[in-house]
């Protein structure tokens, strides 16, 4: 058996072989051999040693000895010395903790913590709830002066003078100045944290009521002034803003046209005249739980809130129950094409375009007689101009006719008179706050509402030199200038025609007796655009089926509703009406996207 020390003397001589070859610069294929063979030599020398080959390790060097001590003199002096060190030490750590403790303290005093006027209140969580009285911002009034009251609201604005601050509190569509001075009550580190807040946070402002010497003409509270007594922040804003609240308010400088294609593109709007900065469409509904915060969206939202009270309230008055319809359908609900699909268990489904079928159903079928629907509306149509949404809120009614559609036409003209007189009445302050950032004018309407034939309506355009046949669609441009014409001969913004070609309403819509091209229809128009389209509908199934085929219609989809007229139903007539249309007109706004909370069209899912 091969020793470890002829296995040594081996691995030696084959290394002096290679390291020769190298510096003879021979080729690898010259030394790799002897290579080859002394790596197989050193695994050798392993298994047989149980260590690899190599250098034993060095061994470490003993750490010097300390030096000895020269004298015992020496040793007094580096004693001396390392204690006053150390003291020195001791003292920088004293001095240390002390500025840390006087800057923390600062900081706290800043901040409020333990302070009873202000500072950063703890996070509502539910754990106590007191007698504590809170004022509603809209309710602060010169009647209240002298008063303590306490109120909670968005810090729309700070604004340090001197030893001061002056802030603005905004709580839905209403504002109101907060005050304050330093004084013996009030400190300079209270001026400091009001001002420092950053602006939007959520505050608890409580102070006295006084009445300014002049009207706060920045604030909806125009009359009353806040004294500041104690002002706590109850949610501080994290997150830099957008835009600026104030730029979101700013009255628009110009008139756009509310017809035509939306760009979504805030880089092609023109800038403002005075050039001040402006806030983009899309930046707003980007960002639109910021947006919906100014006074102008404030006043528009609860201005839809209450047509939607209206509309209930009129239709209630008259007998009506509200039917809630599914949105997820077999089959298209008017027979077009453009529908949202979806997988529902394998089988296809559609998101309702429309409670037609099942809102018929009910009221001719059913017995309830008269029904109305409100909710959402879906269309798959791409789009993309300042009056179509892919979603919407859609208000429809149903009922039963006695001889005559009129008997329809008259519920809708008088449901129509009464949103529009409940709007004027009851939102007053809501249409101030549209009107101060967006200028309209005040919508025209007759009692009853201005009733015109189709052939009538084309008459108009034809006599103003515009061509428009009696059975051809109304285009979008005809339809505006059709109710530029009426304005003019009326003195009416709203009104409606009847009597459409049957080749351009669905297939469901009952044919005019005399005149097999025309139906009994109807749309209305606010400033002339289209806001509601109805008819008197088809209640005999073979009728509906013969119709349902004639636009192509697969029958297996609708076969339920057809069979819902089999065993008997009444004479029946309706409409459906779109909300944010609605708003949109009456307020004259350029764009149904500043009436829908959170706009849905084809290039916008989000927020």
């Amino acid at each position: 058996m091969t020793t470890e020390e002829e296995l040594t003397a081996q691995i030696v001589a084959l290394g002096e072989k290679v390291k020769q070859a190298k510096a003879d610069k021979q080729p690898k294929e010259e030394w790799d051999p002897f290579l080859q063979e002394m790596l197989a030599l050193k695994i050798q020398f392993k298994e047989v040693t149980g260590k690899e080959y190599g250098p034993p390790p060095k061994e470490k060097k003993a750490p010097p000895a300390p030096p000895t001590e020269a004298s015992e003199k020496n040793k007094e002096k580096r004693a001396a010395k390392a204690a006053a060190k150390a003291a020195k030490e001791a003292e920088k750590e004293r001095k240390r903790a002390e500025r840390e403790a006087r800057e923390k303290a600062k900081a706290e005093k800043l901040a409020g913590i333990g302070m009873d006027s202000f500072g950063d209140a703890p996070m509502v969580q539910s754990q106590c709830y007191t007698d504590k009285k809170w004022f509603q911002i809209d309710h602060l009034t010169p009647v209240l002066a002298n008063d303590t009251i306490l109120v909670r609201g968005s810090l729309q604005t700070s604004r340090s003078v001197g030893k001061g601050v002056f802030v603005v509190l905004r709580s839905t569509m209403y504002t109101v100045q907060g005050v304050c001075f330093q004084s013996n009550d009030i400190s300079p580190e209270m001026i400091k944290y009001i001002a420092g807040l950053p602006v939007e946070s959520i505050v608890d402002m409580e102070g006295v009521v006084t009445v300014p010497n002049q009207p706060v003409e920045a604030c909806t509270q125009k009359m009353v002034e806040i004294q500041i007594k104690k002002f706590f922040c109850v949610v501080k804003a994290k997150k830099a803003m957008p835009f600026q609240i104030e730029d979101a308010m700013r009255p628009d400088d110009s008139k756009e046209a509310d017809v035509g294609a939306y760009e979504a593109n805030d880089d092609a709007a023109a800038p403002r005249k005075d050039g001040l900065p402006s806030v983009g469409l899309e930046n707003r509904l980007n960002n639109r739980w910021v947006d919906l915060r100014t006074p102008a969206n404030q006043g528009i939202f609860r201005i839809e809130s209450m047509v939607g009270c209206l509309f209930r309230e009129c239709l209630m008055e008259k007998g009506f129950i509200e039917l809630h319809t599914p949105k997820l359908i077999k089959g298209a609900s008017e027979g077009g094409a453009e529908v949202f699909t979806l997988d529902y268990f394998g089988e296809q489904a559609c998101l309702s375009m429309s409670p037609q079928l099942h809102k018929q159903m009910a009221c001719a079928c059913s017995g309830f007689e008269r029904v109305f629907v409100t909710g959402p509306v879906f269309r798959a149509e791409n789009s993309n101009t300042r009056r179509h949404l892919c979603e919407f809120t859609g208000f429809d009614m149903e009922m039963v006719i006695n001889e005559h559609y009129d008997e329809v036409l008259e519920v809708f003209s008088d449901l129509f008179i009464h949103i529009f007189d409940g709007i004027n009445e009851r939102c007053k302050k809501e249409l101030e706050a549209v009107r101060a950032q967006h200028p309209f004018e005040d919508l025209k309407y007759l009692r009853p509402t201005l009733k015109l034939t189709y052939a009538e309506g084309c008459a108009l355009l034809r006599e103003a030199g515009i061509e428009q046949g009696d059975y051809d669609d109304l285009s979008t441009e005809n339809e505006k200038k059709l109710g530029d014409i009426v304005r003019e001969k009326y003195d009416t913004d709203f009104f409606f025609m009847d009597k459409y070609p049957l080749s351009v309403r669905p297939f469901y819509t009952m044919p005019d007796p005399k005149n097999p091209q025309l139906s009994n229809s109807y749309d209305f128009f606010i400033r002339g655009q289209e806001i509601l389209s109805g008819a008197q509908r088809i209640h005999e199934p073979d009728l509906l089926e013969e119709r349902a085929k004639a636009w192509g219609i697969d029958l297996s989809t609708i076969e339920e509703y057809v069979d819902s007229f089999r065993n008997g139903a009444q004479p029946h007539g309706g409409g459906g009406i779109g909300l944010e249309r609605v708003v949109m007109l009456f307020l004259g706004l350029p764009n149904i996207r500043k009436a829908s909370w959170f706009p849905r069209d084809p290039k916008r899912l989000a927020p």
